[in-house]
């Protein structure tokens, strides 16, 4: 993946077949911001546009401050004079936003151009307790204007703040049915946020945004199909279809850590029990672990310092320690090939920011996948990602910068109000 603010390019490379659904405006920018530099001619051989057409079309995203023009110096100097090929890029400078994402764990946030680029990031380590929505708000508005402030910009250059949370998120309308960060369920977030902090707030759950992160930024730019699915704190799923983020008709679909995979199984901590989550998450890991470490029911370390100490208990030889891994791994395999059985996806990605999967063995893994998946062929792509504590913040600053585009081109929905 290349580094977020390396100043190259963002969003999904898509090309003409798979772009026939969008408008052409958004096509046209969305490719040349994903592609740019690039000539007018390219863009329209690539989309299979007119060539006037994309002229007249990228006179006006120029004349609106979108697009500008840019020496393309990946093309090699044919002019007598020695000047490099002029190609269109996303002109950084038309907008910014915020990406924020909350959890009980800490608070991350990037502020980004335009283009992509990142200005400024920051974070804020809890625990943090669960919050009344006018304070949350009132947190995410200072962790805005500390971006702001570290960027040394201001309120007004704001365009939107994308905002990621765990929980059952519904992202056309904002609301919040349930989530660990909040104090009450049934909670209109975005509409709220958008009042009081003066921009429109766009929200999602927080694992929709690690696959709007790998879709915008990293290993799915390529890919029209992929998924997703992170095991931190709670077990994250993501699917991207024809290049576009899948939520289900109500907003709520893809959850595959509430998948059941026991009956009257463990207590998750969405209160049903036998989750795929319940035995997977961090915190199942660290519950089996104080049983395996012998530790005291009263004042347990950390959930990460527990699975360490629990890493190296396996490391060592200890057949409890080892076992809780092996078991973990086998229920993660039952999920992946659930959704290889449903989906059929070209790759899957298991990306994530603190943990760091070292107790996975991918060879393994896959073996056990094969188990519980149709034998119809190969199994699909597996790749591991570990990004780093910024990568939901870098999906809800995708969320945004997708919010914004289309609202610029006047093809989005309204905003939240």
């Amino acid at each position: 993946m290349r580094p977020v603010g390396s100043g190259t390019n963002c969003g999904p490379l898509i090309t003409r077949d798979q772009a026939a659904g969008t408008p052409l405006r958004l096509r046209i920018f969305n490719y040349i911001r994903a592609s740019g530099p690039v000539a007018r001619a390219r863009v329209a051989r690539v989309l299979g546009i007119s060539p006037g057409t994309v002229s007249t079309i990228t006179a006006d995203l120029i004349e609106a401050g979108l697009l500008h023009e840019v020496p393309d110096h990946r093309k090699r100097v044919t002019s007598p004079r020695g000047r490099p090929p002029v190609g269109l890029a996303a002109r950084p400078e038309a907008f910014l936003t915020a990406g924020i994402k909350l959890s009980t764990r800490d608070r991350t946030g990037v502020l980004v151009d335009s283009a992509g680029n990142r200005l400024a990031a920051a974070q804020s380590d809890g625990p943090f307790k669960t919050m009344p929505l006018a304070e949350q708000v009132d947190a995410i508005g200072a962790m805005v204007d500390d971006l702001l402030s570290r960027a040394g910009r201001t309120r007004a250059e704001l365009a939107a703040v994308g905002l990621g949370m765990p929980g059952f998120v519904q992202n056309a309308t904002g609301s919040v049915h349930w989530s660990p960060v909040l104090g009450d369920k049934e909670v209109d977030l975005g509409p709220f946020a958008t009042r009081r902090l003066g921009v429109p707030v766009v929200v999602d759950n927080d694992a929709n945004l690690v696959a709007l992160a790998e879709l915008w930024f990293g290993l799915g730019r390529e890919r029209a199909d992929f998924a997703v699915v992170t095991i931190e704190q709670g077990v994250g799923f993501g699917m991207v279809l024809d290049h576009e983020l899948f939520r289900g008709s109500t907003g709520f679909g893809v959850e595959l850590g509430h998948t059941k995979v026991m009956i009257d199984g463990a207590l998750c901590r969405c209160g049903q029990r036998g989750c795929l989550e319940a035995y997977l998450a961090d915190y199942a890991i660290a519950r089996d672990a104080a049983l395996a470490l012998d530790l005291p029911e009263a004042g347990h370390p950390p959930i990460p310092d527990m699975i360490a100490m629990l890493r190296v208990r396996a490391d060592a030889g200890d057949p409890r320690a080892a076992d809780i891994f092996r078991r973990a791994q086998r229920f993660l395999a039952v999920g992946l090939s659930t959704v290889v059985n449903l989906f059929d996806p070209t790759l899957l990605i298991l990306s994530g920011g603190r943990m760091r999967y070292d107790w996975l063995d991918p060879g393994q893994l896959l073996a056990e996948m094969r188990d519980f998946t149709i034998d119809a062929g190969a199994l699909p792509a597996l790749e591991i990602h570990e990004w780093g504590d910024l990568l939901w913040a870098h999906g809800s600053a995708a969320l945004a910068l997708s919010h914004v585009t289309e609202m610029r081109l006047g093809l989005g929905r309204e905003a939240v109000a």
